[in-house]
């Protein structure tokens, strides 16, 4: 590329290279999603068409970014683990934190059709996101049940608070009979006033969705000889599990094996 006189304006650019050996969270965020969810009618206080229209998102960025070995997502938020060896364009942080917003944005625009297609897209979905680094697997764990935790209070709280509101109370009057509840008080008041055992909604709704890849084991049509042929192959999975035991992480321990 020829040189100019303009070429010194590079000089400002930033360094924004994220240091090696740790593991890389892209957190995505729905940008005033309560206007949004408002605007297209969603059902309250979980609707399950918009939760899997995001779970379909978060596919389509494990299947895109191979470097993505883990998503975690709830309501209109998803967290994508990058391997701690990532080299994608250099670990530099803008381009994987603008490419990952960018990325998921546009397939959730495509996608809108998919799970409402009687709905028309009335504003333009938006998106914002923020990388933070972690040095140990022990902390990305802690980081994703972090998340897995804050899904089940505000699951617990929204489902009480959706419930009062379509039982005619205010919007106000729920919040007040809701304030310094604790879990018990919310799974009884369910229970009580509308016949809701909680530990029975569905795991989707308490527990948030895991996106990963496995190695699942197919059963192809049979040979000439008659034979059935069988063949393994990886898939993205997207499933609705406990992240906070260890069981899961037994189960799959190469999701966040370390380099």
């Amino acid at each position: 590329m020829a040189n100019s006189k303009y070429e010194y304006v590079k000089k400002f650019e930033m360094e924004d290279k994220l240091p090696a050996c740790n593991w890389i969270v892209v957190r995505i965020d729905g940008h005033k999603f309560h206007r949004f969810s408002d605007d297209h009618d969603f059902d309250k206080p979980n609707d399950e068409n918009a939760l899997n229209l995001m779970n379909s998102c978060a596919v389509s960025m494990v299947e895109q970014f191979s470097d993505i070995v883990f998503a975690y997502g709830v309501s209109d938020e998803y967290s994508f683990i990058w391997k701690e060896t990532s080299q994608f364009y250099d670990r530099r942080a803008s381009k994987i934190l603008s490419l990952s917003v960018s990325y998921f944005t546009s397939m959730y625009a495509i996608k809108w059709k998919d799970f409402f297609p009687h709905k028309d897209l009335k504003d333009p979905p938006c998106f914002d996101g923020r990388i933070v680094l972690y040095p140990r697997v022990k902390i990305v764990r802690d980081y994703l049940s972090w998340r897995q935790v804050d899904c089940h209070i505000n699951n617990q709280y929204n489902t009480c608070f959706w419930m009062l509101v379509k039982s005619g109370k205010s919007k106000k009057d729920a919040q007040e009979l809701l304030k310094g509840t604790l879990a018990k008080d919310k799974n009884e008041l369910l229970f009580r006033q509308f016949g809701i055992n909680y530990d029975k909604l569905p795991d989707i709704f308490k527990k948030g969705s895991c996106v990963y890849k496995d190695t699942v084991e197919e059963t192809l049509k049979p040979d000439d000889g008659g034979n059935t042929v069988k063949r393994q192959r990886r898939r993205v999975i997207v499933g609705h599990f406990n992240i906070i035991e260890d069981r899961f992480w037994n189960e799959h321990p190469n999701i966040l094996k370390e380099d």
